[in-house]
């Protein structure tokens, strides 16, 4: 086996462009510390959540903005501010998945499990992508599971590769439905679950309106990849990363020349069988942890972290099994670890521009703000607006749950003053927040997924513009109809 590194690393050219426009992200934020007065809004304690007082809002002339220079030092600063659990774990999680997708891939147990699916799937290729694309919306739909998927586009990516197709593709299949089905959400427990709690709703009524909006984004989804996929399959160069893609192509087909090949078994020898088993088995035991505490807040939590272990663990015990020494092993992982760490400072840099508002105490005044506008406004504008404030908000603030908590409890009785119904709201809101995971490169699962190919971000904004503008206009349909016919129960 050759001592390559891994082809699990973010290229080049994709990293300087994200890194310049992440860091004109962050003096944006900074500016807006010093021309947005800084306010907030009261606060109650129930049942160990925090929740907005309507009305409340102050002006807080005493809170001072940050200086200039921690503009800059915010990736560092996020790593002991409140909340820098969520930055940790992401950085265990890129460097866990890095480590072990290089072992899987140096020991050859990648590319016996891809060759089996190829040599299994080629002549249904495009039935298999649109069960794929399902699933990733699906499991983002009704369960909510958005971060713990993630690990699996490490998989999905050079599958599309060998299937003849290119990374775009690969991202096509599980990134993109992954985001699109946490927005079009059936009984999402993180978006439609929270905030219907809090606008005093029956948990996950409305679903006739949902359903429906689901089926339309599905069909989007696979008719857009797909087209896509056949265009790149009648003519590779015209693939906007065709070159880039060529490289990755490469570091499979050596890794698969260095493989013992087992009679009749397609390269799969006892070996790799039981490597597979093993790392198989660790993934399924994620998955059942997964699927079985989705409903519960606090276990779910822990599904990040775990899949980030059971990757580890599955990933060191493959290579071994696969006939590989501890050391090679170690080996291995040191060097994929490694190859993450352009990503990981990306990483850091996207959730330093929530923490930089929040040093200038602006959050809450953009949201009083917004909530004035959508006061003044007829039925349709307010539930466009509503759709305008949590996109804008997401900007700042990814988690879904976290915008419920701290939006719903002034949009809910905003709803009722200007005549449109809370469900409306929560579509609305719903809407607003999952499609934009994919545009804003301040969402730091965007840049996970983008760093584990050779996708630069402007690249994939061009690839995805038009299908956010179809999804936009489907969205206002479902949001209009939502207005006519009073969608309810209230």
């Amino acid at each position: 086996m050759s001592d390559k590194t891994s082809s699990l690393r973010i290229g080049k050219a994709a990293f300087i462009l994200a890194f310049f426009i992440l860091i004109g992200l962050m003096i944006f934020s900074g500016i807006l510390t010093r021309t947005v007065p800084a306010g907030s809004f009261e606060r109650e304690l129930i049942d160990g959540r925090e929740y907005v007082i309507p009305g409340s809002y102050r002006v807080t002339p005493e809170q001072v903005p940050p200086a200039v220079w921690r503009w800059f030092t915010a990736p560092v600063e996020v790593l002991f501010a409140p909340g820098a659990i969520v930055a940790i774990t992401i950085i265990v999680f890129l460097i866990f998945v890095g480590g072990s997708f290089t072992i899987l891939e140096r020991s050859g147990v990648l590319e016996a499990v891809l060759n089996r699916l190829v040599a299994g799937f080629y002549e249904r290729r495009y039935l298999l992508m649109a069960i794929i694309i399902f699933f990733f919306m699906a499991v983002a739909s009704v369960l909510g599971i958005y971060e713990a998927m993630v690990p699996l586009i490490v998989f999905i990516v050079p599958l599309a590769l060998k299937l003849g197709w290119d990374s775009l593709t690969g991202l096509g299949m599980s990134l993109l439905p992954l985001a699109f089905g946490f927005s079009a959400a059936i009984s999402n427990p993180f978006t439609i679950g929270v905030a219907q709690r809090i606008a005093e709703l029956p948990l996950f009524s409305g679903a006739w309106l949902r359903i429906p909006f689901f089926v339309i984004t599905y069909v989007v989804v696979v008719f857009f990849v797909i087209r896509h996929a056949r265009r790149v399959d009648r003519n590779p160069e015209r693939s906007p990363v065709h070159a880039l893609d060529q490289q990755r192509r490469r570091t499979l087909s050596d890794e698969a020349a260095a493989l013992p090949a087992a009679k009749g078994d397609d390269r799969l020898t006892p070996e790799l069988r039981r490597a597979t088993i093993w790392f198989g088995a660790n993934i399924a035991l994620a998955f059942a942890f997964i699927f079985v505490t989705a409903r519960n807040p606090v276990l779910s939590d822990l599904a990040f972290p775990l899949m980030s272990l059971l990757f580890f663990v599955g990933g060191l015990g493959a290579g071994r099994l696969a006939g590989r020494s501890w050391r090679q092993v170690w080996r291995f992982f040191g060097g994929g670890a490694i190859g993450m760490a352009p990503a990981v400072l990306l990483i850091l840099m996207s959730l330093s521009v929530r923490h930089i508002v929040e040093l200038g105490g602006i959050t809450d005044t953009i949201l009083n703000s917004a909530s004035n506008l959508i006061a003044g406004s007829t039925t349709f504008g307010a539930a466009f607006f509503v759709y305008l404030v949590t996109l804008a908000m997401n900007f700042f603030i990814g988690s879904a749950s976290a915008k419920a908590f701290l939006m719903m409890p002034i949009l809910s009785p905003l709803a009722d003053l200007v005549g449109i119904t809370r469900q409306t709201a929560v579509l609305a809101f719903g809407f607003g927040d999952g499609f934009s995971n994919m545009l804003f490169p301040s969402n730091a699962l965007l840049l996970i997924g983008l760093g584990f190919t050779v996708v630069s971000y402007p690249r994939w904004l061009r690839w995805t513009v038009v299908l956010q503008l179809i999804m936009f206009l489907v969205s206002m349909v479902f949001l209009w109809t939502a207005v006519r016919v009073g969608f309810g129960p209230f």
